[in-house]
């Protein structure tokens, strides 16, 4: 066997674990069933969910075997958090979401081969549990003091939490202990905001068999300021092409800082110790050639959407600012630009396509229509990436992207869009 936690490690990707030395020794003796778990808060699994399915993998390669854990019951309560309670959603958009996500971890593992992963739902065991048997058989294993001293229970004390959000840790726990019953397994893993709920269930197997099993959780990763890293302005980083596109997940890491471009490289690419090495050095010495964020782009863009998505969204990103033909690029690939880049929509009227200038300050690359004409005086306007001259000009059939997108572009970089309803 690999030994895969000094792996792990050097990549950042041990934040937390109970016994390090007998997990190294646990690995080391043989195939190991692990699990990772995620609930289906939304229709897409998000950024802080690929970290996990990259553990996964490599666990994977190892020799280890994976057991993916889709919520649907943990995803009827929620997890509680410190903004304040969940909403609650109905049990038919959860078993929705639970298919989508189900169809969605299961890129990332094989399912063939002595490791072959599988998936697992916690319904098929929560869901025929008698109230009265949860609470005697797994409810007595934990101490109300133990609960109350949690981080995020303690947090919320004060503003209100239910028993619904409180008692998510029995349920968690739960699930560690069914999959070491049913399957064997003796790893669970997850984010570092879970290792209270992880090292629950650690303790619920001890405590209701004797047995030991083994933890481990990832850490969680900030930019330069100590911010969370995986949010946009426009919000959440999902790994859905149709909820985050392929252009605009390639640019999230294509804006990496210098100072963390390395780290995040490590996560996110399978390249070797070398390889990275080399990408730092080169990042310390031209940083302006920005070769680890191409790379670190590249790399995680490939692994969640496809080689092919992401030479769509650097060709994309090339027409954007001029360096191709806008018209080259398909349907799809557009639609996720006008979705990242912002802009407006304007509906044409009797008399026929809108203005130019009306267009320009609909995409947002200038506040006024005045400024518009400004910015086309003094030679900045672009449309499609053809110089705007005439600021009483309207635009033409022709000029409709897909027959309803215009890109606007003031300057070199100032960039918008326009969607032109009939």
């Amino acid at each position: 066997m690999t030994d895969i936690l000094d792996e792990l490690s050097w990549r950042g990707l041990v934040a937390e674990s109970t016994d390090r030395d007998a997990l190294r020794e646990h690995l080391a003796a043989g195939p190991v069933t692990f699990y990772v778990g995620f609930d289906p808060t939304a229709p897409s699994l998000h950024f802080g969910n690929l970290v996990q399915l990259i553990v996964a993998g490599h666990l994977q390669r190892a020799g280890h075997r994976p057991l993916i854990l889709v919520g649907g019951s943990t995803g009827l309560i929620g997890d509680p958090k410190d903004s304040g309670e969940r909403t609650l959603n109905s049990k038919d958009v959860v078993a929705g979401w639970v298919e989508k996500i189900r169809s969605q971890v299961s890129r990332y593992v094989d399912f063939e081969g002595p490791a072959a992963a599988t998936v697992v739902n916690n319904l098929d065991w929560t869901g025929t549990v008698p109230v009265l048997d949860f609470l005697r058989d797994i409810g007595k294993h934990f101490p109300v003091n133990r609960m109350l001293a949690r981080d995020v229970v303690r947090n919320r004390l004060e503003a209100g939490i239910s028993y619904t959000e409180f008692s998510y840790v029995l349920l968690q726990s739960f699930d560690y202990l069914e999959l070491f019953r049913r399957h064997g397994c003796t790893l669970q893993f997850g984010g570092s905001d879970q290792w209270g709920n992880i090292t629950a269930g650690v303790e619920l197997i001890r405590r209701s068999t004797g047995d030991r099993v083994h933890a481990l959780a990832t850490p969680l990763l900030t930019k330069a300021d100590g911010t969370k890293f995986g949010k946009t302005e426009s919000g959440t980083v999902w790994l859905d092409p149709e909820m985050t596109s392929p252009y605009a997940f390639h640019q999230f890491f294509l804006n990496a800082e210098d100072a963390k471009v390395i780290e995040y490289l490590k996560v996110f690419s399978p390249r070797s110790e070398a390889e990275i090495d080399e990408l730092a050095k080169a990042t310390e010495e031209r940083p302006h050639e920005r070769r680890a964020q191409r790379a670190l782009a590249d790399d995680v863009t490939d692994f969640v959407h496809s080689r092919k998505a992401r030479e769509g969204a650097e060709a994309a990103a090339a027409a954007l600012f001029g360096r191709a033909d806008l018209a080259d690029l398909d349907e799809e690939t557009l639609t996720g630009v006008v979705a990242e880049v912002g802009g407006g929509e304007v509906t044409a009227t009797d008399g026929g396509l809108p203005g130019v200038v009306e267009v320009l300050e609909a995409s947002g690359v200038v506040a006024s229509k005045s400024a518009a004409r400004r910015t086309i005086a003094e030679g900045g306007a672009y449309l499609n990436n053809e110089k705007v001259t005439d600021p009483d000009a309207k635009v033409t059939d022709a000029a409709l992207l897909h027959g309803r997108y215009v890109i606007a572009r003031r300057g070199r970089k100032t960039v918008g869009a326009v969607t032109i309803r009939r």
